[in-house]
């Protein structure tokens, strides 16, 4: 997972990778873009969790329209929005973003599977731990994972006053 925001058209606006870093850690969820079957973009708004190394975790259902994207095309994008600010009398917003370049898989083995619930438990549901274990393990069985194998990643602010 590299950090490489020499993409990034304004060098202005660079986020540093410590924010970068946080905000992949802490953003509540972020847009999953991939190529449909018929070859048409497809992005969708989801909860996620990074593992803290090279991998976010996102769940759904054990089929379904993202699962049928990935299986045709497993190049993936996922971009997380961090702070916004609308600043209607400059007619300009304030923002922090990061987008993120990924291989994506799922049908990943069990202990796997659940060791992502776990993260989103402790990540969504802190304070509800032992019985965020028990739902997870009743609903393990209509539950799918997927990983998303991060190559590099961005990320782009505005600060605005």
């Amino acid at each position: 997972m590299e950090f490489k925001n020499e993409k990034v058209r304004r060098q202005d606006r660079l986020l540093s990778e410590e924010r970068a870093r946080q905000l992949l850690r802490e953003g509540e969820f972020g847009v999953l873009s991939m190529v449909a079957p018929e070859g048409e973009a497809y992005g969708i708004p989801i909860n996620f969790v990074w593992d803290g190394e090279g991998s976010v975790y996102l769940h759904c259902a054990p089929e379904g329209r993202k699962l049928c994207c990935i299986d045709h095309c497993a190049d993936v994008s996922f971009c997380v929005v961090g702070q916004t600010h609308v600043v209607s009398d400059k007619f300009t917003t304030g923002y922090e973003s990061i987008v993120l370049k990924c291989r994506a898989s799922h049908r990943l083995p069990a202990e796997e599977r659940m060791h992502a619930l776990e993260l989103f438990i402790a990540k969504y549901s802190p304070d509800d731990q032992v019985i965020g274990r028990k739902y997870a393990e009743k609903s393990f069985f209509r539950t799918e994972i997927i990983r998303l194998d991060i190559s590099e990643f961005s990320g782009k602010a505005k600060v605005v006053r």
